[in-house]
């Protein structure tokens, strides 16, 4: 079974999640921050990872801390759960719409935490949460599942749709690069 529990504890933050990857998007998500919380939700859904989700951190201080340790733990659990890496796609893409918002995701679990995007100039505030959370949250998970992650904004003006349909772009990413294949490895270096 490719299922992970994490429990990660700073001075900061404290995080409490069990994923499996042959879920079917079933979610128990629990945050102080509601659009974390939905952002999540959108994340399992359309990932099909089943996610139960406990955090609580500093949001007095600022949301930064929470979201970014959640992004981190998330990764750290699928990272943990993909074990070797044997006999995954490796690879998952997608280009996805909402409304007005087009955004593209490219993933490649390679060992090598990377995170690219574009439209670093947008800013701006999503109810209370800071659009670029979303960069910080991302940016977190691809560190710590060892994913070379790309995220491009096609189109959009609406934060709120291009934060969303960047979560949903890689969920749908993440669960073709996750899907079983029977050809082992796929690479050359026998290792990912």
């Amino acid at each position: 079974m490719r299922k992970a529990h994490i429990f990660r504890q700073t001075k900061e933050t404290a995080i409490d999640m069990e994923i499996d990857l042959d879920g079917s998007g079933v979610y128990q998500i629990e945050t102080p921050v509601g659009f974390l919380n939905h952002m999540m939700e959108s994340f399992s859904k359309h990932s099909f990872i089943d996610i139960k989700l406990k955090a609580e951190g500093d949001i007095d201080v600022s949301y930064h801390h929470l979201v970014e340790d959640v992004g981190i733990v998330l990764g750290q659990a699928i990272s943990k759960a993909l074990g070797d890496k044997s006999g995954i796609n490796r690879y998952g893409f997608a280009i996805l719409p909402m409304d007005e918002a087009l955004v593209l995701c490219s993933l490649d679990f390679s060992g090598r935490g990377l995170f690219f995007y574009d439209r670093k100039d947008l800013r701006g505030k999503i109810t209370e949460f800071d659009f670029e959370l979303i960069w910080e949250f991302i940016k977190g998970f691809a560190l710590e599942s060892k994913a070379t992650v790309h995220i491009k904004i096609l189109d959009g003006h609406i934060l709120h749709h291009i934060a969303e349909c960047s979560i949903k772009s890689l969920a749908f990413s993440v669960r073709q690069a996750v899907a079983k294949q029977d050809k082992g490895i796929l690479s050359t270096k026998g290792l990912l």
